[in-house]
């Protein structure tokens, strides 16, 4: 593509706030993501750009060093930028990220595949039915459907769990959403501007890192609140990926940090209710009087990838600002699945309890199977969740995941889960599927995995000779 029908494209790209790079490459991102960039497409030259766009060629090299980061282009000496596609791989360096696999495969699931990069359950439990049959009787006779902040019922339910769990949480200081995915992208709208950092901890959700790069925020690994950042996310118990738990007194260390600098603080909660204890330890707004912490929280782990349900719980001012924002978009959530939401939460203990059995079972299986037949990875139990996080004794697991993927098993790389592209060498396993699934695709991975350190270590013999 030329540097004027790529001008045309990029429209008003600089109208925004926040640096010049980070709004090219912004609007770059939303061209490539929307197919408008296809595939293999060649982008026009650093000073060629640079000077039809009447910006610094620094402007563009950030830019597309950045979209590289991403593994949306790739750049090489000699042949330019150009569009990633699966037949022009990119090449990665320490610190480059992948691009999210989940996301991937969620838009194009590949056939005949074991996909173990989307950890959600893939069936409705049996109470799903009851619950939704419950809420057709509660449907109102006489209201229009349009409740930006949330059914008032579920509102009032979601409140009532807090509450019991020690956080007194009043209606007006919970809004629904479609999903926790949603409560980060909105979150991030109000709070986050181009050119702001975020702080992550790593590894951590790559969807939330999804959300914090297409609003083109700089991203940081390592939370400093005493940094001054827009914003910091967290996922303290359960966490995806590693499963682990943060212990009592880091929770309240920051929870007093984020207070005392003022600076919004996102848990999230997803997993929360799935700790292999049977214990929930307390959010961390628990832990302060404060406004700055925030908490998101969904019904996908816990009951169904399907039931799009999830909330924030803030502030009153700020869930009302929340549902304004809310209401440009689509005017508020599917009212039965809320009030089938509102039967769940009232069964909360049996659903937790049927879903960590299972849960636990899968765990001690696939680890069972991992260390009986790939002896040389490295993991540590879970302590909660839906994942353990793996370390490969040698070699990166973006290279790994392509034979896996011959082999017929998806895998994340641990790019993906690090907001510097870190932790190459480690990958994110579920343990959702039942026993004998599970049991295949262990034995896939073992066989990708003797292909893979086999051709690695011929490799390496190869280079020490030469």
């Amino acid at each position: 593509m030329d540097e004027a029908n790529l001008a045309d494209l990029l429209g008003r790209w600089a109208s925004g706030r926040g640096p010049l790079y980070l709004l090219l490459a912004a609007r770059l991102r939303d061209l490539i993501d929307d197919g408008l960039l296809s595939p293999g497409a060649s982008l026009p030259p650093d000073r060629v750009l640079a000077r039809r766009l009447a910006v610094a060629r620094g402007t563009v090299v950030a830019a597309y060093d950045l979209l590289q980061q991403e593994g949306r282009v790739v750049r090489r000496r000699g042949s330019g930028t150009r569009v990633s596609s699966a037949d022009l791989p990119a090449t990665r360096t320490t610190n480059e990220v992948s691009s999210n696999p989940l996301l991937s495969h969620i838009l194009h699931p590949p056939d005949g595949v074991t996909l173990l990069t989307c950890a959600a359950p893939d069936e409705p439990p049996p109470l799903l039915a009851d619950a939704f049959s419950e809420a057709v009787t509660l449907l109102p006779r006489r209201d229009l459907g349009y409740h930006p902040a949330g059914h008032p019922a579920l509102r009032s339910a979601i409140a009532d769990y807090y509450t019991r769990r020690g956080l007194a949480t009043h209606a007006a200081e919970i809004i629904v959403t479609t999903g926790a995915q949603q409560a980060l992208t909105l979150l991030t709208g109000l709070l986050v501007s181009p050119g702001d950092t975020v702080q992550t901890e790593t590894p951590t959700y790559p969807g939330a890192l999804e959300v914090f790069r297409h609003a083109a925020a700089v991203v940081r690994s390592g939370v400093d609140a005493a940094q001054r950042p827009a914003l910091i996310y967290v996922t303290p118990t359960a966490s995806n990926p590693t499963g682990a738990i943060m212990d009592t007194a880091e929770r309240r260390r920051l929870a007093a940090s984020a207070v005392a600098h003022d600076v919004p603080l996102i848990d999230d909660e997803v997993c929360a209710e799935l700790c292999f204890s049977g214990d929930t330890p307390p959010p961390l707004a628990s832990f302060t009087s404060g406004e700055q912490v925030i908490t998101i929280a969904s019904l996908s782990k816990l009951v169904w990838g399907g039931l799009r349900v999830g909330w924030i719980r803030a502030a009153a001012p700020l869930t009302a600002r929340l549902a304004r924002l809310r209401a440009i978009h689509d005017l508020g959530g599917d009212v039965l699945s809320q009030l089938a939401a509102v039967s769940v939460l009232s069964r909360l203990d049996d659903v937790r309890r049927a879903r960590l059995k299972v849960l636990r079972a899968g765990h001690d299986h696939l680890l069972g199977e991992l260390r009986a037949k790939l002896p040389s990875w490295e993991f540590a139990p879970a302590l909660g969740g839906q994942t353990i996080w793996v370390r490969l004794p040698r070699g990166e697991a973006d290279a790994f995941a392509q034979v896996a993927l011959r082999h017929g098993v998806a895998i994340p790389p641990g790019r993906s889960f690090d907001p510097a592209g870190g932790h190459a060498d480690h990958m994110r396993l579920h343990f959702l599927f039942p026993p004998a699934e599970l049991t295949a695709a262990v034995d896939a991975l073992a066989a990708a995995w003797d292909a893979y350190d086999g051709a690695h270590h011929t490799a390496t013999r190869h280079t020490l000779i030469v």
